[in-house]
């Protein structure tokens, strides 16, 4: 009987464990598998090496911990990520600002006083909010209980929530001329300015780390 043990990027939760376990157990020759968030210990009986390499691979992840730019498996998953962020964040932020161009309850107040930083704060809060209850939702349709889901998701990266969440209402705020509103015709720069923005930060974590947004 061999041990070899594999480090792996791009895992960030029990489900990742899960899905790498699996992947490795159905190699020809494998006899168990113990694996933890970037890593995997096999036992095998003669298994190829390449094999179990696919196989990591093949389940969505990367070996080694060498640092680059260039991995696509890498930018592909962060991308995925960064695309459920992006959709929690937008709708509390979206329907913040929705609601204050629809009860101009922030017509009047002066630009960048006291009242005006309060209520631009709100959007990204709620933002924030709707984000981490969309991230918990998906994780306990992945059989994750409710207590450890939504510990998962107040333990994703809020940088890189912030970083979205800050540079869509600055992209509105450049259409509205200061107004806290929303305009419809910057909506579709706002989404792309938001999954652009902390993508490459989302790789960086996920390629180094192996810790991913959600």
């Amino acid at each position: 009987m061999e041990t070899v043990t594999f480090d792996v990027n791009g895992m960030s939760c029990d489900g990742c464990v899960t899905n790498l376990v699996n992947a490795l157990e159905a190699v020809d020759g494998v006899e168990s598998v113990e694996a933890e968030v970037g890593s995997a210990t096999v036992q095998h009986d003669g298994a190829c090496n390449t094999k179990m390499s696919n196989a990591i691979i093949g389940a969505g992840f990367t070996l080694g911990n060498d640092f680059d730019w260039k991995d696509g498996s890498v930018w592909k998953k962060s991308a995925h990520n960064t695309k459920w962020c992006l959709i929690g964040c937008s709708i509390g932020e979206f329907g913040t600002l929705a609601y204050y161009s629809y009860s101009g309850i922030t017509s009047d107040l002066e630009l960048y006083s006291r009242m005006w930083y309060l209520f631009a704060i709100l959007p990204l809060i709620n933002g924030l909010a709707t984000s981490v209850m969309l991230e918990t939702a998906i994780m306990m349709r992945n059989q994750m209980d409710f207590r450890n889901a939504l510990s998962t998701a107040f333990g994703m990266s809020f940088i890189s929530m912030l970083m979205m969440e800050i540079s869509m209402e600055i992209t509105d705020l450049l259409f509205t001329g200061g107004e806290l509103g929303l305009n419809y015709l910057a909506i579709p720069l706002m989404l792309i300015v938001g999954f652009i923005t902390p993508w490459p930060y989302n790789y960086w974590r996920l390629k180094k780390h192996g810790k991913a947004c959600h």
